[in-house]
C-alpha cells in the first residue's frame, strides 16, 4: 500500500473543517477491461488508486473526515483504506444494497453531515483549490454550489450556463452539439448544505443533475456555478484513463508523484523498508518515466515517456516501451515491443512479443513467444495468447487466443463465445481472400439455430472479397460436398454443431472437389485471417448470393440412384431402423431409400429448427430405444444419424 499523504505538504486552513462525501460506487464500465476485478476508484494512476490522489488532495485542503459511499465492489475500497488511519484520515463508509444515484447514495450519510460539506468524485483526478470553491459557497451563503471546468467537447458532461453574479440559470446533462450553449461543465464537485435533504427522498434512486438540481431552480433556492482553474480529468475512457497518467508524468496536475525524482524525469518510489527500482547500466530510460518499488530494467531494455511500471515489474533485456502503462508483477520478456499499451495486473509478455497502440491487456494474461496483438484489441482478464499467434479482434468470453484456427475438425469454437458472428465473417472473407475474383463458393449447415446465425455471417463476409454465393440451404454434408463439385464452385462451407459437443460449431473448409482442403490451403486461409489482409473489392464486383431450393437434394439423389445396383438391395430382404435425430438427413434419405427398393422404419425425422444435438445422456436413450425397436420388428440392422 501506498500513502501518498505523508509528501504532502499540509495545508491545515482555518475554517475548512467541513466533512467530505467521496462518492466510490462507480463500476467504470467505460474501463473495460481494467474494472473488471476492481472498481472504477481503485484503477491506479502512477502507480497509486485515482481515490487515493483524491484522498491527498482533500487532507492537503485541511478536510480529514470523509464519508465514502461504496456500491460496487465496496469491500475492495474497504479492505484498501480500511478506517483513514494509515492516511492521517477518519473514513466513514455507507453502502448501497441497490444503486441510489448520485443524491440518493449522500442521502445514505446525512446521518452524518449535519453542517455544510463538500462532495467529490472518488473517481476523476483533479487539484482544484478547494478552499476557493468553499470561501464562495461560504460568501453566497449558497444551498449548492457547483464546481465547473471549462472544456473544449462538452458532449459528455452536464452543461451549464451561469448568470452575471455567477447563479445557475440552466444545465443540461450530456446534449448533442444541437443542444450546446456553453463549454462550462458540471465537474460533480459540489458544496451543500444540509437543507437540501429535503429534496431528495429516502431509499429512491435520485440523481443531483437531473432531479434535485431542478427543483432548486424551480423553487429560486440560491445555486451558484463556480468556475474552477487548475487540472480535472473524469477518467471516463481508456483514452482519458492514459491521459491522466501521462499528464501526472508530465507535472501538468499540481499533486504529489508517490517517488522521488532524478536526473531525466526519472521517478522512483522510496517507500521505506521497499527494494528500490533497478536500472541496468545498459539500459535507456527516457522520461517521464516512472518506475514503482522492486522494478527491473535489465541490459539493453528502452524505455520512452510517459510510461509507468508498476511494482515489482520486470523489463528484460532489448525490450522496448513507449508511452504505456503497465500494472504491478507484469514480466515484459527478451525483445518485447510495447507501443502505447494498457498492461494490466500480472501480465506475462513472453520473448518477441507485439502490442500495438490502443490495446488493453487485462489482467492475469499471458502472451506466448512472438505474438502480435493488434491495435485497439482488448484482452479480458485470465487470456492465453499462443506462441506466434496474432490477436485482431477483442478476446473477452473465450480463454484463449490460437496461432492457428484449424483443428482436426475444421475451424471450430464454443457457440457464440468463440465462434461469433464477427469471427465467421472473418473467416469467410479470409477464405473469399484467396480465391480468384468472381469465384462461386457453396455455404449451407446444420438446422440448429446457432449454425444458421453463424452461416449468415460467413455469407457477409464472402462477397466482400468478390466471391459470389451459392446458399444451398440445410442439407447434409455428403449431399454439399456433391453440390460443390457439380456446381463447378471452388470451394465450400458447411456449418454444423459438433457430434461430439452440441455446445461447438465446427466450419468445413471445402476445396472444388468437396473435399476438405489441403493443409497449403489452410496456411493461405490463416495467413489472411490473422494479417486482416482481406481482398476489398469495388461496389461493382461485390459478390452475388443465390438460394437454391430442393434442386439441390433432387440432384443428389438422382445422381446416387444412378450409381446405385437397386437389385443387389432388393434381393435382400431385410429392414431397417433409422433414428434421424430431427437431423437434415431426414429431408433427403427416407426418400432416396425408398427409390432404391430399402425397407426402412424411420424415427424421429420431424423437421424444424433445432437448439442443439443430443447430449451424451439422450444419445445413450437414444440408443437404447432404437435397440428395442430393432428387437421388436426383426430388423436385421439400426443406425443412428448424428
Amino acid at each position: 500500500m501506498m500513502n501518498l499523504h505523508d509528501n504532502c505538504c499540509e495545508w491545515l486552513l482555518e475554517g475548512l473543517t467541513m466533512k467530505a462525501v467521496v462518492m466510490a460506487g462507480g463500476e467504470g464500465s467505460r474501463l473495460r477491461p481494467l474494472t473488471i476485478g476492481r472498481p472504477k476508484p481503485m484503477v491506479p494512476i502512477v502507480n497509486a488508486p485515482v481515490m487515493e490522489h483524491i484522498l491527498g488532495l482533500l487532507k492537503r485542503h485541511g478536510i480529514t473526515e470523509v464519508v465514502v459511499t461504496l456500491q460496487y465492489m465496496s469491500n475492495t475500497i474497504q479492505d484498501y483504506f480500511g478506517d483513514g488511519s494509515e492516511f492521517g484520515m477518519v473514513i466513514h463508509y455507507t453502502v448501497e444494497e441497490t444503486p441510489l444515484g448520485t443524491a440518493g447514495s449522500v442521502k445514505n450519510a446525512e446521518h452524518l453531515l449535519d453542517e455544510p460539506f463538500i462532495v467529490i468524485s472518488g473517481d476523476a483526478l483533479t487539484d482544484f483549490d478547494l478552499e476557493k470553491v468553499i470561501s464562495f459557497h461560504r460568501e453566497r451563503e449558497a444551498m449548492a454550489t457547483l464546481t465547473l471546468y471549462q472544456v473544449p467537447n462538452p458532449l459528455e458532461y452536464g452543461v451549464v450556463i451561469l448568470d452575471e453574479e455567477n447563479r445557475v440559470t440552466r444545465f443540461l446533462e450530456k446534449p448533442s452539439w444541437g443542444e450546446v450553449f456553453s463549454d462550462t461543465v458540471n465537474t460533480g464537485i459540489y458544496v451543500l448544505d444540509p437543507g437540501i435533504f429535503k429534496y431528495v427522498p429516502s431509499g429512491k434512486s435520485v440523481d443531483w443533475s437531473n432531479d434535485v438540481f431542478p427543483q432548486l431552480l424551480q423553487n429560486s433556492d440560491p445555486m451558484f456555478g463556480y468556475v474552477a482553474s487548475g487540472y480535472w480529468c473524469d477518467v471516463g475512457s481508456l483514452q482519458e484513463y492514459v491521459r491522466a497518467n501521462a499528464d501526472m508524468l508530465q507535472e501538468l496536475v499540481n499533486l504529489p508523484l508517490p517517488g522521488e525524482i532524478s536526473s531525466g524525469r526519472i521517478w522512483r518510489s522510496n517507500q521505506d523498508g521497499e527494494p528500490d527500482a533497478v536500472i541496468h547500466p545498459t539500459a535507456r530510460v527516457y522520461g517521464p518515466v516512472f518506475l514503482g518499488k522492486g522494478v527491473e530494467v535489465r541490459a539493453g531494455a528502452v524505455i520512452h515517456g510517459p510510461t509507468v511500471i508498476g511494482d515489482y515489474t520486470v523489463v528484460e533485456e532489448r525490450a522496448t516501451i513507449d508511452r504505456s502503462v503497465i500494472w504491478t508483477n507484469g514480466y515484459i520478456g527478451d525483445g518485447a515491443d510495447l507501443n502505447g499499451a494498457l498492461i494490466g495486473k500480472q501480465v506475462s509478455l513472453k520473448s518477441g512479443t507485439v502490442v500495438f497502440e490502443g490495446a488493453v491487456i487485462g489482467d492475469n494474461c499471458t502472451i506466448g513467444e512472438g505474438a502480435v496483438v493488434r491495435p485497439n484489441v482488448k484482452l479480458w482478464p485470465n487470456k492465453e495468447v499462443d506462441p506466434g499467434a496474432t490477436v485482431a479482434s477483442s478476446l473477452i468470453w473465450g480463454n484463449q487466443a490460437r496461432r492457428s484456427i484449424f483443428t482436426a475438425t475444421g475451424v471450430s469454437g464454443l457457440a457464440n463465445v468463440e465462434m461469433v458472428p464477427e469471427f465467421a465473417a472473418r473467416v469467410g472473407a479470409a477464405y473469399g481472400s484467396t480465391l480468384p475474383r468472381g469465384s462461386r463458393v457453396t455455404v449451407n449447415r446444420d438446422r440448429s439455430r446457432a449454425a444458421r446465425m453463424i452461416k449468415r455471417a460467413i455469407i457477409a463476409g464472402l462477397p466482400s472479397a468478390g466471391i459470389d454465393v451459392l446458399d444451398i440451404g440445410d442439407v447434409p454434408v455428403p449431399v454439399a460436398r456433391y453440390e460443390t463439385r457439380a456446381s463447378g464452385a471452388m470451394g465450400g462451407i458447411h456449418v454444423r454443431l459438433s457430434p461430439a459437443d452440441w455446445r461447438q460449431i465446427e466450419l468445413s473448409l471445402l476445396d472444388g472437389r468437396g473435399l476438405n482442403i489441403d493443409k497449403n490451403g489452410q496456411r493461405r486461409i490463416e495467413t489472411s485471417f490473422f494479417r486482416e489482409d482481406f481482398r476489398r473489392v469495388p461496389v461493382t464486383e461485390i459478390g452475388a448470393i443465390s438460394v437454391v431450393g430442393d434442386v439441390v437434394a433432387r440432384r443428389y439423389e438422382d445422381a446416387f440412384v444412378n450409381h446405385c445396383d437397386k437389385s443387389a438391395i432388393t434381393t435382400a430382404h431385410g429392414r431397417a431402423v433409422i433414428d434421424y435425430g430431427f437431423g437434415s438427413t431426414s429431408s433427403i434419405l427416407p426418400t432416396l431409400l425408398g427409390r432404391i427398393g430399402a425397407e426402412t422404419i424411420t424415427v424421429n425425422a420431424a423437421t424444424g429448427q433445432a437448439f442443439g444435438r443430443r447430449t451424451a445422456t439422450q444419445y445413450d436413450q437414444d440408443l437404447r430405444h432404437l435397440s428395442a425397436i430393432c428387437r421388436a420388428i426383426g430388423a436385421q440392422a439400426g443406425a443412428m444419424m448424428d
